[in-house]
């Protein structure tokens, strides 16, 4: 099992001053390796086709719109499961996680890989971001703490690469920014990228 894992929106809670009223985690998921490999071909043949270069990438927010359907109706056709929770971040009342992005970041990672009612088991996590070595380790170790035990294993392994380099981690991105769009009721075409994509949608879940 292949996960792969973006989000959109950020960590602040500076409500009033531009951050994110939203952030959403997505999951991409593929059951089947080879399948992994016909979306990743499919999406690399689609940026040679509207003339990305190697080097770009697909990025929701750096997108334009015609795009955006072209890629989602391209990775429609393919058989991955979507699991996402968004979260609305005026019902965060923690201060741990409203003032540490590590431990807000480490902790929704966390809770949409536990709560999938077992349908993630012995994965391959792959999520977008570097970060500082030391944060790096501690987050592996917490998942790891956190996911797995003697009788369920829910992450094989996991590790952060370059989306530059992972079409799969984009496709993630992208999923990300469509169920974001779909939170912001004055955009006009919030729910067109959903709308796209919810076939594959096996879980929407509201942070409560």
């Amino acid at each position: 099992m292949l996960v792969f894992i973006d989000d959109s929106g950020d960590p602040g809670f500076k409500l009033s001053k531009g951050s994110t009223t939203h952030f959403i985690i997505s999951m991409v998921i593929f059951d089947d390796e080879l399948e992994a490999e016909k979306t990743a071909v499919a999406i690399k043949e689609l940026k040679r086709k509207i003339g990305f270069g190697e080097q770009s990438e697909f990025r929701f927010f750096k997108t334009r719109k015609d795009f955006r359907i072209k890629f989602l109706k391209t990775v429609s056709k393919f058989d991955f499961r979507i699991r996402c929770l968004v979260v609305d971040k005026s019902i965060i009342h923690s201060n741990e996680l409203k003032n540490n992005k590590n431990s807000f970041y480490a902790y929704f990672i966390k809770e949409v890989l536990r709560h999938s009612n077992n349908t993630i088991l012995n994965a391959k996590v792959r999520m977008d971001g570097s970060g500082d070595r030391i944060f790096r380790r501690n987050f592996f170790t917490y998942l790891r703490r956190e996911l797995n035990s003697k009788n369920k294993k829910i992450m094989s392994n996991c590790k952060m690469v370059d989306s530059k380099g992972n079409v799969l981690v984009q496709l993630a991105d992208m999923v990300a920014g469509s169920i974001n769009r779909a939170q912001n009721k004055k955009k006009q075409d919030r729910d067109i990228y959903r709308n796209i994509i919810k076939k594959r949608i096996e879980d929407e879940w509201h942070f409560k």
